[in-house]
């Protein structure tokens, strides 16, 4: 099996930076979890506004340009987008890659994730906070802290990768709580 490495050493893309994508972004980037965080949006002017608020080291327009370097690709866009998505980054992963997501419904996204190739890590989250407004204007370091964070693994889900989703989720300031999907 291939290696999980520590989240020190990771290269995190964000796709999606809005308010859960920007928010997670700041928040790994101001408490310098990663090596290096990398925000995927589908406007250049969005990521290269949160490249210049230090949400983010780099950014790209292009899923499979931001997929690419990822030891963890955290998709924080709306759950149909992230359904989109998984059809589509399979073939872009590295072995090993981490693969969550920040959607509020987990049946169809863990269901989806199984499409995945054999060798990424697949893993559904939903943190357990948000604003009345949306958007990276409205982003925070702090959003997640003290907030109760849903992972919800699959069946392949290595406990090494599920213990690397938990250093990120604590790391952020929110405490992780182990549910399946159907529970959830």
């Amino acid at each position: 099996m291939q290696r999980v490495p520590d989240l020190a050493d990771c290269t995190v893309t964000v796709i999606g930076l809005g308010l859960m994508g920007g928010s997670l972004a700041a928040a790994l980037s101001t408490r310098r979890l990663c090596r290096r965080v990398l925000g995927v949006a589908r406007r250049r002017i969005t990521w290269e506004t949160a490249r210049d608020l230090r949400f983010i080291d780099e950014g790209t327009t292009e899923l499979a340009e931001g997929a690419a370097e990822a030891d963890i690709v955290v998709l924080a866009t709306p759950v149909a987008e992230i359904l989109a998505a998984l059809g589509q980054l399979g073939s872009w992963l590295k072995p090993g890659c981490l693969v969550m997501d920040v959607g509020s419904t987990k049946r169809a996204v863990c269901a989806a994730m199984q499409g995945l190739p054999e060798a990424v890590q697949p893993l559904g989250g939903h943190p357990m906070c948000g604003k009345e407004r949306s958007g990276l204007a409205v982003a925070e370091a702090t959003l997640y802290q003290d907030r109760v964070f849903v992972l919800c693994p699959l069946a392949r889900t290595s406990p090494q990768a599920l213990e690397l989703a938990c250093s990120l989720v604590t790391g952020i300031g929110a405490h992780p709580l182990i549910l399946d999907a159907e529970r959830h």
